[in-house]
C-alpha cells in the first residue's frame, strides 16, 4: 500500500489573532503528486477551534478524529484535550500514528503529536510537515521584523515553503482565531 504524505502547516500567533495555514499538495511515495487541492486545514468546535495537519493521510485523519473527541469530552478545553489524547499514546492504549497537527483556540497554541507529545511554541510560531522548516523560519522572520498580521505572515511563510519545497504546493488554506 502507497504512503499518501507531503504537506506544510505553520501557525502563527501575532497581536490578539492566530491562523494556522496549510497547503493543498498531497503526494504518493516519493514521486507523484495525487491531490493539489486538498484542506488540511479546518474548524471544529462550533468554529472554536482551528487545527492543520500533516503526515500519512490515514492517521492525519484518525489523529484529528480523537483530538475533536477529545475537544468533546473536556468542554472545548484544548490543553486538556490535548494533553489526554497524548496520555492514550503514551499508555499504549493506541497504535502510534505518523501525523502531526497543529491546534489553536482564542487562548492556545499546541503542537500534537501522534507519538504523544504535545508543544506550546515560546514564540507564536510553528510549523510542521515536510516544508515546515522553510515555513519555520520565514514566519520568524517575518514576525520579528515587519508588521504584517498573523495571516499574512502564516500565508506568506506557505507560499515561501512552496517555491522551496517539492511536497508542498501554493494551493493555500487559511483560518483565523
Amino acid at each position: 500500500m502507497s504512503e499518501f504524505m507531503g504537506t506544510t502547516i505553520c501557525a502563527v500567533k501575532k497581536d490578539g489573532k492566530t491562523a494556522i495555514a496549510g497547503d493543498g499538495q498531497v503526494t504518493m511515495s516519493q514521486s507523484i503528486i495525487f491531490k493539489n487541492n486538498a484542506v488540511k486545514v479546518r474548524r471544529i468546535y462550533n468554529g472554536k477551534v482551528i487545527f492543520g495537519f500533516a503526515g500519512s493521510v490515514a492517521d492525519a485523519f484518525t489523529l484529528s478524529e480523537r483530538f475533536e473527541e477529545m475537544l468533546n469530552k473536556y468542554s472545548g478545553n484544548l490543553m486538556r484535550s490535548a494533553v489526554e489524547l497524548a496520555e492514550m499514546w503514551r499508555s499504549d492504549k493506541v497504535r502510534k500514528l505518523e501525523a502531526m497537527m497543529i491546534t489553536a483556540d482564542k487562548d492556545s497554541l499546541l503542537i500534537v503529536s501522534g507519538t504523544g507529545e504535545v508543544i506550546e511554541p515560546e514564540d507564536g510560531v510553528c510549523a510542521i510537515g515536510s516544508g515546515g522548516n522553510y515555513a519555520l523560519a520565514a514566519a520568524r522572520a517575518l514576525s520579528q521584523e515587519t508588521d504584517y498580521g498573523a495571516e499574512d505572515i502564516a500565508k506568506k511563510a506557505l507560499k515561501i515553503a512552496s517555491e522551496i519545497c517539492v511536497f508542498t504546493n501554493g494551493h493555500i488554506t487559511c483560518e483565523v482565531i
